[in-house]
Formats: C-alpha cells, structure tokens, sequence
C-alpha cells in the first residue's frame, strides 16, 4: 500500500498514467481529509466543545488534503491518451527516450501532451488539444531545461503524420543528432545517460 501510494502503479511518462494517478490521489486526498476530521471529531466528542487548540490543529492539518484535492481536480478534467495513438507510435519509438500522455503547465498556459521524444539536443512533442499554443508551450519548456543546464530545441507538433515522420528521421540520424555530446554526471538523476535526464526533467514539468 505505502508503494502504491508513493509510486503508483503505471509511472509518469508511460501510457495509463492517468487513469492510475486519479484513483491513486483520490486515495490519497481521502486519507488526508479522514486524519485531520478524525482529529477534530474525537476532540468535539471528548471534550464536548470545538473551541480547543485540536480544532485548530484540524483545521491547518487539512491544507494538505486541500491541496491535493485541486491537483485531483486537474487531473479528473483530463482525459486519457487515446490508446489507439500510443500503438501507432510505439513501432516509431525506437532508441528513442520516450515520454507518454502528460499534462505541462505554465504560469498562463498549459497542454496536454501525448507524447514526446528526446534524442541528443532535439525535443520534439505531439498534442492533440484543440486550443494547445505551441509556441509558447515549446518555448517555455525549452527555456526551462536550459535553466537546468541542458540546451535543446524544443518543438511541439499538432500533427501525427508529422511526429511520426519526425521520430523516424531522430531514429535514421540518432548517431549525428548525439556527435559531440558527452553524457555528464548529474547529482540529481544518477546513472542517466542526457536523453533520460532531459526527460525526467520533462517530466518534472507535468503533473
């Protein structure tokens, strides 16, 4: 259970992660509601009157369970990648460091992305949102990876046709799009090679 609640059972970044993510936060924000009111009822019963310092201990002990209410909230709004589109893919993946059926915020704007794709200095990612800006979403991703210390160009396509076509030329010039890049050590992610790193970081972004 405790693994469960930590980890969930699909990752972030694979196809499935939605529909595991709302039932395991669900479980979560019920839990963190259920101690604070547990609190606050068998203080009111014991001691016959609300107005104790338990009452107050209930009250910010909730701010948790708040908060993860509204992140509930985000993710009961999305829907699942289309499982058809992950199966068109997957044959284009390849070596590819892949990133599935993700939700990207920003300070003003946001969008869903089915997937994305690193391969050296190039990001390319797949949306299949109606009203998803690309430029400000790529623009905005790209900037902060660069903040992190990796620098990448940063595209993201409404197209299918066009993403796949995309993935297969990364795959055909995996070898050139990495000529000159060294794999460096980073403290936070261990043992990753660039292209993983730089996807952890994608999806340090997204819900």
């Amino acid at each position: 259970m405790i693994k469960y609640l930590t980890q969930g059972s699909v990752p972030k970044g694979e196809a499935g992660y939605f529909a595991s993510e709302k039932k395991r936060r669900l479980l979560i924000t019920v839990l963190l509601f259920v101690i604070p009111l547990g609190v606050f009822g068998v203080s009111w019963y014991r001691l016959g009157t609300r107005n104790t310092v338990w009452t107050v201990g209930a009250i910010v002990g909730s701010l948790p369970g708040c908060r993860s209410l509204v992140n509930l909230i985000m993710l009961l709004m999305r829907s699942p990648m289309d499982r058809s589109l992950y199966e068109r893919i997957l044959p284009h993946q390849g070596r590819l460091a892949m990133g599935y059926e993700l939700y990207m915020t920003f300070y003003d704007k946001s969008a869903f992305l089915d997937a994305f794709a690193v391969c050296g200095q190039t990001v390319v990612m797949l949306s299949t949102q109606k009203d998803v800006d690309p430029e400000y979403i790529a623009s905005h991703a790209q900037e902060l990876l660069g903040k992190n210390g990796y620098r990448t160009d940063v595209k993201l396509l409404t197209s299918e046709k066009k993403f796949l076509e995309r993935l297969d030329s990364m795959n055909e010039n995996y070898d050139s799009l990495h000529a000159g890049l060294k794999d460096r050590k980073d403290e936070r992610y261990p043992g990753l090679s660039r292209d993983e790193i730089v996807r952890r970081l994608l999806l340090d972004l997204c819900l």
